[in-house]
């Protein structure tokens, strides 16, 4: 096995390396609840994929106790 016989330059280290770069997320505004999400993928926040509901998204129960008890007071 053979060693490299000179040095690489910096400029060509730094040329290699500028490929490998992180690219950053594409993400699309969700039709149905209007918050950002990454694209080709289900909704976070609403669990909808090309406007049908794919993931069903569990609400903690806090959250369901105030919407019950806001429903009674607006009857």
């Amino acid at each position: 096995m053979s060693t490299p016989t000179q040095k690489h330059t910096s400029s060509r280290k730094n040329v290699r390396r500028a490929s490998k770069k992180l690219k950053s997320i594409s993400q699309i505004i969700c039709p149905k609840c209007k918050k950002p999400s990454i694209s080709h993928r289900a909704c976070l926040f609403c669990g909808t994929y090309k406007g049908r509901e794919a993931v069903k998204i569990r609400v903690p129960k806090k959250f369901r106790k105030k919407k019950i008890k806001e429903d009674k007071k607006n009857k």
